[in-house]
């Protein structure tokens, strides 16, 4: 939503939105941490966690992913700036596409073995009993798409931050916003439709663990108001700096 007033609001009135730039800047790098902290670590549990699970958090990082590079988008002058933070920007999102890679392709092997849904997701690459699918070729047309999707993403992110043309460059972000949209909405839609927390899960569970709230998703929802106390104060300006009684401006010349 930050994103998309960002890059409309500047298309149609050709002036900064400074306090939503200020306010996006502190949730953006969150985005592409937590896209690699989350593909991290399903691929160091591989040996345990299920496919199912291993799916929806490879579907979780392409939300994240995507709001990143939206983010992105809204906020390349400031990306722009300094060499050094650009440079890491960019680190960090070909970090997070090795390992989106690296775990689309267990979702594509998982989709044309369809390993019992008790199995790790590493049983994958062993001979082990499959399971036949009906929607095998759609599947594989689906996570191919999510994967070559996310190189497309990575390459125009790295082209849009070393770019130097102003030409056609606010329809560009325009397009490029509403696509990247359709991107997380979709993620979003297969993560709401396929998890047990919103909806019914392709597998028997036997608790309702993803239902429960603790002290994880607590944190990470309150997390998110740090960067609304910032933009607190940049709507109120500048701090103002009271004196001392008894000192006068000619004093502390």
């Amino acid at each position: 939503m930050l994103s998309a007033w960002i890059i409309f609001f500047e298309l149609i009135r050709k002036s900064e939105a400074k306090i939503a730039r200020k306010l996006l800047l502190s949730f953006s790098d969150q985005q592409i941490i937590t896209g690699i902290g989350l593909q991290s670590v399903g691929l160091a549990k591989m040996e345990t966690m299920i496919p199912y699970h291993f799916f929806l958090i490879w579907m979780l990082s392409s939300i994240s992913t995507a709001t990143h590079s939206a983010a992105l988008l809204a906020l390349y002058h400031d990306f722009k700036r300094d060499w050094v933070l650009r440079w890491l920007r960019e680190f960090l999102m070909f970090v997070n596409l090795a390992l989106s890679c690296v775990s689309g392709v267990f979702v594509l092997k998982d989709i044309t073995r369809q390993i019992s849904p008790t199995l790790p997701i590493a049983c994958v690459w062993q001979d082990t009993a499959t399971q036949p699918r009906s929607d095998i070729p759609r599947s594989l047309a689906g996570t191919i798409a999510v994967i070559v999707g996310q190189c497309l993403v990575y390459a125009m992110a790295v082209w849009y931050l070393h770019s130097k043309s102003q030409r056609w460059l606010q329809i560009t972000r325009a397009v490029s916003f509403v696509v990247l949209m359709a991107i997380g909405v979709g993620a979003t839609i297969r993560v709401i439709s396929l998890s047990q927390a919103f909806g019914k899960p392709s597998v028997e569970l036997s608790d309702s663990g993803e239902k429960d709230w603790s002290f994880g998703q607590l944190l990470g929802l309150l997390l998110l108001l740090l960067p609304l106390m910032s933009a607190v104060e940049i709507y109120r300006g500048k701090f103002e700096i009271f004196l001392p009684l008894g000192i006068s401006c000619g004093t502390l010349r």
